[in-house]
Protein backbone atom coordinates (compact mmCIF):
# COMPACT_ATOMS: atom_id res chain seq x y z
CA UNK A 1 0.00 0.00 0.00
CA UNK A 2 1.16 3.12 -0.94
CA UNK A 3 1.72 5.97 1.65
CA UNK A 4 -1.53 8.48 2.13
CA UNK A 5 1.52 11.23 1.76
CA UNK A 6 1.46 10.42 -2.17
CA UNK A 7 -1.97 11.30 -2.72
CA UNK A 8 -2.59 12.25 -6.09
CA UNK A 9 -4.68 15.78 -6.45
CA UNK A 10 -7.12 15.19 -9.75
CA UNK A 11 -9.51 18.56 -10.63
CA UNK A 12 -12.40 17.72 -12.48
CA UNK A 13 -14.98 14.52 -12.24
CA UNK A 14 -15.89 14.01 -15.68
CA UNK A 15 -14.79 11.21 -17.62
CA UNK A 16 -11.28 11.96 -17.74
CA UNK A 17 -10.53 12.42 -14.24
CA UNK A 18 -12.61 9.69 -12.87
CA UNK A 19 -11.04 7.57 -15.52
CA UNK A 20 -7.78 8.76 -13.72
CA UNK A 21 -8.94 8.08 -10.30
CA UNK A 22 -9.99 5.10 -10.96
CA UNK A 23 -6.61 4.00 -12.11
CA UNK A 24 -5.01 5.55 -9.59
CA UNK A 25 -6.96 3.94 -6.63
CA UNK A 26 -7.15 0.21 -8.19
CA UNK A 27 -3.33 0.60 -8.35
CA UNK A 28 -3.96 1.39 -4.51
CA UNK A 29 -2.76 5.30 -4.87
CA UNK A 30 -4.68 7.97 -2.14
CA UNK A 31 -6.73 10.02 -4.69
CA UNK A 32 -8.29 13.39 -3.91
CA UNK A 33 -11.18 14.49 -6.72
CA UNK A 34 -12.24 17.47 -6.76
CA UNK A 35 -15.51 18.60 -8.62
CA UNK A 36 -16.72 22.47 -9.02
CA UNK A 37 -20.95 21.00 -9.07
CA UNK A 38 -22.53 19.79 -6.55
CA UNK A 39 -22.80 16.56 -8.04
CA UNK A 40 -21.33 14.42 -11.23
CA UNK A 41 -21.93 16.88 -14.24
CA UNK A 42 -24.27 15.49 -16.68
CA UNK A 43 -23.03 17.03 -19.58
CA UNK A 44 -24.96 16.35 -23.23
CA UNK A 45 -22.29 16.90 -25.77
CA UNK A 46 -20.70 13.49 -25.60
CA UNK A 47 -21.87 10.08 -26.14
CA UNK A 48 -20.22 8.19 -29.08
CA UNK A 49 -17.63 5.59 -27.20
CA UNK A 50 -15.07 4.16 -29.58
CA UNK A 51 -13.74 0.74 -30.03
CA UNK A 52 -10.48 0.90 -27.96
CA UNK A 53 -12.16 3.51 -25.35
CA UNK A 54 -14.64 0.19 -24.44
CA UNK A 55 -11.32 -2.35 -24.38
CA UNK A 56 -9.60 0.20 -22.15
CA UNK A 57 -12.59 0.45 -19.39
CA UNK A 58 -13.18 -3.15 -19.20
CA UNK A 59 -10.51 -3.03 -16.58
CA UNK A 60 -12.63 -1.42 -14.36
CA UNK A 61 -15.57 -3.40 -14.95
CA UNK A 62 -17.93 -1.30 -16.78
CA UNK A 63 -17.67 -1.73 -20.42
CA UNK A 64 -20.86 -4.27 -20.49
CA UNK A 65 -23.17 -2.14 -18.32
CA UNK A 66 -22.42 0.82 -20.74
CA UNK A 67 -22.93 -1.09 -23.77
CA UNK A 68 -26.25 -2.36 -21.27
CA UNK A 69 -27.56 1.11 -21.42
CA UNK A 70 -26.58 2.17 -24.58
CA UNK A 71 -26.85 1.92 -28.18
CA UNK A 72 -24.66 -0.68 -30.23
CA UNK A 73 -24.01 1.30 -33.87
CA UNK A 74 -21.86 -1.89 -36.02
CA UNK A 75 -22.03 0.90 -39.10
CA UNK A 76 -22.05 4.58 -39.72
CA UNK A 77 -22.12 6.43 -42.92
CA UNK A 78 -21.39 9.50 -45.09
CA UNK A 79 -24.49 10.98 -46.25
CA UNK A 80 -25.29 13.71 -49.13
CA UNK A 81 -28.41 16.02 -48.43
CA UNK A 82 -29.56 15.39 -52.23
CA UNK A 83 -28.35 12.28 -52.99
CA UNK A 84 -28.06 10.42 -49.77
CA UNK A 85 -25.81 7.47 -48.78
CA UNK A 86 -22.19 8.11 -49.78
CA UNK A 87 -20.17 5.31 -47.72
CA UNK A 88 -21.09 2.94 -45.09
CA UNK A 89 -18.42 1.49 -42.71
CA UNK A 90 -18.45 -1.47 -41.28
CA UNK A 91 -16.80 -1.48 -38.31
CA UNK A 92 -16.80 -6.02 -37.85
CA UNK A 93 -13.93 -5.54 -40.23
CA UNK A 94 -12.33 -4.92 -36.72
CA UNK A 95 -13.18 -7.66 -35.17
CA UNK A 96 -9.54 -9.12 -34.88
CA UNK A 97 -8.19 -5.57 -33.28
CA UNK A 98 -10.99 -5.09 -30.41
CA UNK A 99 -13.21 -6.82 -28.10
CA UNK A 100 -15.94 -4.24 -29.55
CA UNK A 101 -15.92 -3.72 -33.20
CA UNK A 102 -18.38 -0.94 -33.08
CA UNK A 103 -18.97 2.62 -32.09
CA UNK A 104 -21.06 3.20 -28.70
CA UNK A 105 -24.00 5.84 -28.42
CA UNK A 106 -24.29 6.58 -25.08
CA UNK A 107 -24.40 9.70 -22.73
CA UNK A 108 -20.96 9.86 -20.88
CA UNK A 109 -22.69 11.01 -17.77
CA UNK A 110 -23.43 6.81 -17.25
CA UNK A 111 -20.06 6.02 -17.24
CA UNK A 112 -19.12 9.06 -14.60
CA UNK A 113 -21.69 7.50 -12.51
CA UNK A 114 -20.67 3.80 -12.93
CA UNK A 115 -17.28 5.06 -12.13
CA UNK A 116 -18.05 6.95 -8.97
CA UNK A 117 -19.95 3.79 -7.52
CA UNK A 118 -16.61 2.20 -7.62
CA UNK A 119 -15.00 4.44 -6.42
CA UNK A 120 -16.75 4.93 -3.47
CA UNK A 121 -16.55 1.51 -2.70
CA UNK A 122 -12.88 1.86 -2.16
CA UNK A 123 -10.77 3.31 0.93
CA UNK A 124 -8.76 6.19 0.56
CA UNK A 125 -10.63 7.93 -2.05
CA UNK A 126 -12.12 11.21 -1.40
CA UNK A 127 -14.73 13.05 -3.87
CA UNK A 128 -15.14 16.60 -3.00
CA UNK A 129 -17.86 18.72 -4.51
CA UNK A 130 -18.66 22.22 -4.59
CA UNK A 131 -15.06 22.99 -4.86
CA UNK A 132 -13.54 24.94 -7.83
CA UNK A 133 -10.00 24.58 -8.65
CA UNK A 134 -8.82 28.34 -8.91
CA UNK A 135 -5.27 27.71 -9.35
CA UNK A 136 -1.95 25.52 -8.63
CA UNK A 137 2.09 25.87 -7.39
CA UNK A 138 4.22 23.23 -7.10
CA UNK A 139 8.00 22.34 -5.13
CA UNK A 140 10.00 19.75 -4.96
CA UNK A 141 8.11 17.53 -3.09
CA UNK A 142 4.43 18.12 -4.09
CA UNK A 143 1.87 20.20 -5.49
CA UNK A 144 -0.57 22.51 -3.85
CA UNK A 145 -4.60 23.07 -5.17
CA UNK A 146 -6.51 26.38 -4.50
CA UNK A 147 -9.92 25.63 -4.58
CA UNK A 148 -13.12 27.69 -4.42
CA UNK A 149 -16.02 27.54 -2.26
CA UNK A 150 -20.10 28.66 -3.37
CA UNK A 151 -19.63 31.12 -0.27
CA UNK A 152 -16.31 32.88 -2.14
CA UNK A 153 -14.08 31.39 0.55
CA UNK A 154 -10.88 29.47 -0.60
CA UNK A 155 -8.33 26.77 0.88
CA UNK A 156 -5.62 24.89 0.19
CA UNK A 157 -5.54 21.16 -1.06
CA UNK A 158 -1.72 19.51 -1.18
CA UNK A 159 -0.72 15.99 -2.62
CA UNK A 160 2.38 14.67 -4.36
CA UNK A 161 1.52 15.41 -7.52
CA UNK A 162 -2.07 16.93 -9.58
CA UNK A 163 -3.80 16.14 -12.80
CA UNK A 164 -5.44 18.99 -14.08
CA UNK A 165 -8.96 17.39 -15.59
CA UNK A 166 -10.94 20.87 -15.51
CA UNK A 167 -11.92 21.65 -19.13
CA UNK A 168 -11.53 23.55 -21.69
CA UNK A 169 -11.09 26.75 -19.35
CA UNK A 170 -8.41 25.25 -17.16
CA UNK A 171 -7.64 27.61 -14.15
CA UNK A 172 -4.89 24.98 -14.05
CA UNK A 173 -3.43 25.37 -16.97
CA UNK A 174 -3.75 29.15 -17.02
CA UNK A 175 -1.70 29.20 -13.63
CA UNK A 176 1.18 27.45 -15.01
CA UNK A 177 0.89 30.32 -17.95
CA UNK A 178 0.88 26.79 -20.23
CA UNK A 179 -0.20 28.35 -23.71
CA UNK A 180 -3.31 27.17 -25.62
CA UNK A 181 -2.47 27.40 -29.16
CA UNK A 182 -4.89 26.88 -32.22
CA UNK A 183 -8.06 28.81 -33.32
CA UNK A 184 -11.78 28.98 -32.54
CA UNK A 185 -14.00 27.62 -35.35
CA UNK A 186 -16.06 30.41 -37.42
CA UNK A 187 -19.36 28.89 -36.89
CA UNK A 188 -21.38 27.72 -33.93
CA UNK A 189 -22.52 24.44 -33.52
CA UNK A 190 -26.22 23.96 -32.79
CA UNK A 191 -27.24 20.47 -30.90
CA UNK A 192 -31.18 19.82 -30.93
CA UNK A 193 -31.93 16.31 -29.30
CA UNK A 194 -35.70 15.32 -29.91
CA UNK A 195 -37.84 11.96 -29.74
CA UNK A 196 -38.75 11.86 -33.82
CA UNK A 197 -37.34 8.78 -35.64
CA UNK A 198 -35.20 10.18 -38.33
CA UNK A 199 -34.60 6.18 -39.44
CA UNK A 200 -38.58 5.09 -40.03
CA UNK A 201 -38.35 9.15 -42.14
CA UNK A 202 -34.64 8.95 -44.19
CA UNK A 203 -33.93 5.78 -46.22
CA UNK A 204 -30.99 3.31 -45.25
CA UNK A 205 -30.33 5.90 -42.59
CA UNK A 206 -27.19 4.44 -40.01
CA UNK A 207 -27.70 5.30 -36.24
CA UNK A 208 -24.69 7.85 -37.08
CA UNK A 209 -24.90 9.86 -40.12
CA UNK A 210 -22.34 12.74 -41.20
CA UNK A 211 -24.51 14.60 -44.42
CA UNK A 212 -22.58 16.70 -46.36
CA UNK A 213 -24.29 19.77 -48.10
CA UNK A 214 -22.76 23.11 -49.77
CA UNK A 215 -25.19 24.87 -47.68
CA UNK A 216 -26.09 23.46 -44.90
CA UNK A 217 -24.06 19.92 -43.77
CA UNK A 218 -25.14 18.19 -40.47
CA UNK A 219 -24.64 15.27 -38.25
CA UNK A 220 -27.25 12.72 -36.82
CA UNK A 221 -27.18 10.78 -34.07
CA UNK A 222 -29.36 7.81 -32.67
CA UNK A 223 -28.87 7.71 -28.59
CA UNK A 224 -30.58 5.24 -26.70
CA UNK A 225 -34.14 7.43 -26.29
CA UNK A 226 -32.94 10.51 -28.74
CA UNK A 227 -31.81 11.66 -31.89
CA UNK A 228 -29.22 14.57 -31.72
CA UNK A 229 -28.92 16.61 -34.65
CA UNK A 230 -25.94 19.28 -34.93
CA UNK A 231 -25.85 21.67 -37.44
CA UNK A 232 -24.06 24.91 -37.91
CA UNK A 233 -24.97 28.38 -37.25
CA UNK A 234 -24.29 31.32 -38.36
CA UNK A 235 -21.76 33.23 -35.25
CA UNK A 236 -22.97 36.66 -35.57
CA UNK A 237 -26.76 35.47 -34.07
CA UNK A 238 -27.31 35.54 -30.80
CA UNK A 239 -27.79 32.75 -28.39
CA UNK A 240 -31.37 33.86 -28.57
CA UNK A 241 -32.21 33.53 -32.10
CA UNK A 242 -30.22 30.86 -32.67
CA UNK A 243 -32.55 28.71 -30.17
CA UNK A 244 -35.15 30.14 -31.07
CA UNK A 245 -38.09 27.76 -31.12
CA UNK A 246 -39.52 28.51 -34.64
CA UNK A 247 -36.28 28.73 -36.33
CA UNK A 248 -34.99 25.34 -34.47
CA UNK A 249 -38.44 24.12 -35.83
CA UNK A 250 -37.95 25.27 -39.48
CA UNK A 251 -33.98 23.98 -39.86
CA UNK A 252 -35.23 20.51 -38.75
CA UNK A 253 -37.99 20.74 -41.18
CA UNK A 254 -36.14 21.82 -43.72
CA UNK A 255 -33.40 18.45 -43.12
CA UNK A 256 -36.58 16.16 -42.83
CA UNK A 257 -40.21 16.83 -42.98
CA UNK A 258 -42.24 16.19 -40.10
CA UNK A 259 -46.16 16.91 -40.61
CA UNK A 260 -46.59 16.35 -36.64
CA UNK A 261 -43.88 18.45 -35.96
CA UNK A 262 -40.43 18.31 -33.95
CA UNK A 263 -40.44 18.08 -30.53
CA UNK A 264 -37.08 19.41 -29.41
CA UNK A 265 -36.60 18.15 -25.87
CA UNK A 266 -32.80 19.58 -25.53
CA UNK A 267 -30.90 22.60 -27.52
CA UNK A 268 -27.55 24.22 -26.99
CA UNK A 269 -25.23 26.12 -29.00
CA UNK A 270 -21.79 26.58 -28.84
CA UNK A 271 -18.21 27.55 -30.30
CA UNK A 272 -15.69 25.32 -30.92
CA UNK A 273 -12.20 25.00 -30.48
CA UNK A 274 -9.17 23.08 -32.18
CA UNK A 275 -6.42 23.76 -29.11
CA UNK A 276 -3.74 21.88 -27.91
CA UNK A 277 -1.27 23.01 -24.75
CA UNK A 278 2.18 23.86 -25.49
CA UNK A 279 3.13 21.27 -23.19
CA UNK A 280 1.04 18.36 -21.04
CA UNK A 281 3.45 18.16 -17.92
CA UNK A 282 4.41 21.04 -15.47
CA UNK A 283 7.04 19.18 -12.74
CA UNK A 284 4.49 17.35 -10.71
CA UNK A 285 1.37 18.96 -13.05
CA UNK A 286 -0.10 17.41 -15.27
CA UNK A 287 -3.15 17.94 -18.10
CA UNK A 288 -5.67 15.36 -19.52
CA UNK A 289 -9.08 15.63 -21.42
CA UNK A 290 -9.85 19.16 -22.22
CA UNK A 291 -6.88 20.74 -20.37
CA UNK A 292 -4.82 19.39 -22.63
CA UNK A 293 -6.59 19.93 -26.39
CA UNK A 294 -9.83 20.69 -27.42
CA UNK A 295 -11.24 19.83 -31.09
CA UNK A 296 -14.30 20.22 -33.16
CA UNK A 297 -17.00 16.89 -31.97
CA UNK A 298 -16.95 16.13 -36.35
CA UNK A 299 -15.72 11.81 -35.38
CA UNK A 300 -16.57 12.08 -31.59
CA UNK A 301 -12.90 11.99 -30.45
CA UNK A 302 -13.02 14.13 -27.87
CA UNK A 303 -13.81 12.27 -24.47
CA UNK A 304 -12.14 9.19 -26.12
CA UNK A 305 -8.89 10.98 -26.44
CA UNK A 306 -9.19 12.14 -23.09
CA UNK A 307 -10.06 8.32 -21.82
CA UNK A 308 -6.88 7.65 -23.71
CA UNK A 309 -5.05 10.18 -21.87
CA UNK A 310 -6.15 9.59 -18.69
CA UNK A 311 -5.33 5.70 -18.63
CA UNK A 312 -1.73 6.86 -20.46
CA UNK A 313 -1.04 8.89 -18.25
CA UNK A 314 -2.14 7.08 -14.94
CA UNK A 315 -0.12 3.90 -16.14
CA UNK A 316 3.28 5.97 -15.88
CA UNK A 317 2.69 8.20 -13.24
CA UNK A 318 2.01 4.78 -10.91
CA UNK A 319 5.25 3.46 -11.42
CA UNK A 320 6.74 6.94 -10.68
CA UNK A 321 4.67 7.57 -7.33
CA UNK A 322 5.58 4.07 -6.24
CA UNK A 323 9.44 4.72 -6.62
CA UNK A 324 9.96 2.36 -10.23
CA UNK A 325 10.59 4.55 -12.24
CA UNK A 326 11.36 8.51 -12.04
CA UNK A 327 9.42 11.78 -12.89
CA UNK A 328 11.03 12.01 -16.17
CA UNK A 329 8.67 9.43 -17.10
CA UNK A 330 6.13 11.57 -17.53
CA UNK A 331 7.63 13.30 -20.31
CA UNK A 332 6.72 9.96 -22.40
CA UNK A 333 3.01 11.14 -21.48
CA UNK A 334 3.71 14.37 -23.24
CA UNK A 335 5.38 13.06 -25.95
CA UNK A 336 3.14 10.15 -26.92
CA UNK A 337 -0.49 12.22 -26.30
CA UNK A 338 0.65 15.41 -27.39
CA UNK A 339 2.17 13.35 -30.78
CA UNK A 340 -1.38 11.78 -31.12
CA UNK A 341 -3.36 14.95 -30.60
CA UNK A 342 -1.66 16.85 -33.34
CA UNK A 343 -1.07 13.96 -35.64
CA UNK A 344 -3.92 11.69 -35.14
CA UNK A 345 -7.23 13.72 -33.85
CA UNK A 346 -6.61 17.53 -34.67
CA UNK A 347 -5.46 16.10 -38.23
CA UNK A 348 -9.20 13.99 -38.66
CA UNK A 349 -11.13 16.46 -36.74
CA UNK A 350 -10.07 19.33 -39.04
CA UNK A 351 -10.43 16.82 -42.22
CA UNK A 352 -13.82 15.87 -41.71
CA UNK A 353 -14.80 19.72 -41.26
CA UNK A 354 -13.35 20.26 -44.25
CA UNK A 355 -15.06 17.61 -46.04
CA UNK A 356 -18.53 18.49 -44.68
CA UNK A 357 -17.93 22.35 -45.09
CA UNK A 358 -16.57 21.98 -49.01
CA UNK A 359 -18.49 23.94 -51.57
CA UNK A 360 -17.01 23.24 -54.45
CA UNK A 361 -18.84 20.51 -56.68
CA UNK A 362 -15.57 19.03 -58.11
CA UNK A 363 -13.80 18.71 -54.28
CA UNK A 364 -17.27 17.56 -53.16
CA UNK A 365 -17.42 14.77 -55.87
CA UNK A 366 -13.75 13.73 -55.43
CA UNK A 367 -13.98 13.46 -51.26
CA UNK A 368 -17.35 11.43 -52.08
CA UNK A 369 -15.50 9.27 -54.86
CA UNK A 370 -12.24 8.78 -52.71
CA UNK A 371 -14.46 7.34 -49.65
CA UNK A 372 -17.09 4.86 -51.95
CA UNK A 373 -13.59 3.59 -53.67
CA UNK A 374 -12.77 2.59 -49.44
CA UNK A 375 -15.26 0.97 -48.39
CA UNK A 376 -15.19 -0.61 -51.90
CA UNK A 377 -11.62 -2.03 -51.06
CA UNK A 378 -10.97 -4.42 -47.63
CA UNK A 379 -7.96 -3.23 -47.18
CA UNK A 380 -8.41 0.56 -47.28
CA UNK A 381 -12.01 0.15 -45.84
CA UNK A 382 -10.03 -1.84 -42.87
CA UNK A 383 -7.14 1.10 -42.41
CA UNK A 384 -9.69 4.06 -42.40
CA UNK A 385 -11.19 2.31 -39.52
CA UNK A 386 -8.10 1.75 -37.31
CA UNK A 387 -7.83 5.46 -37.89
CA UNK A 388 -11.21 6.81 -37.43
CA UNK A 389 -11.84 4.53 -34.19
CA UNK A 390 -8.34 5.59 -32.97
CA UNK A 391 -6.81 2.12 -32.67
CA UNK A 392 -3.82 3.39 -35.48
CA UNK A 393 -3.16 6.53 -33.16
CA UNK A 394 -2.76 4.27 -29.99
CA UNK A 395 -0.79 2.11 -31.98
CA UNK A 396 1.79 4.42 -33.26
CA UNK A 397 2.59 6.00 -30.16
CA UNK A 398 4.27 2.99 -28.63
CA UNK A 399 6.78 4.30 -30.95
CA UNK A 400 7.01 7.35 -29.43
CA UNK A 401 10.31 7.06 -27.28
Amino acid sequence: MVADKERVLIAGAGPVGLVAACALAEADIPVTIVEQSRELPKDLRASTFHPPTLDMLERFGVSDRLVEQGLVCPQWQFRDRAEGVVATFDLGLLSADTNHPYRLQCEQWKLTELLRARLEARDHVDLVYEAEAVGARQDDTGATLLVRRPDGSTEEMRGSYLIAADGARSAIRKSLDIAFEGMTIPEIFLSMSTHFDFAQAIPDLAPIAYVTDPNEWAVLLRTPSLWRVLLPTDPNQTEEQIKDPETMQARLQALCPNDAGYDIVHATAYRVNQRVAASFVSGRIFLAGDSAHVNNPLGGMGMNGGIHDAINLTEKLTKVVKGDAPLDLMGRYERQRRKVTLEAVQAQTLRNRQMMNETDPAQRRAYHDDLRSIVADPRKHRDYLLKSSMIQSLRDLEAVA
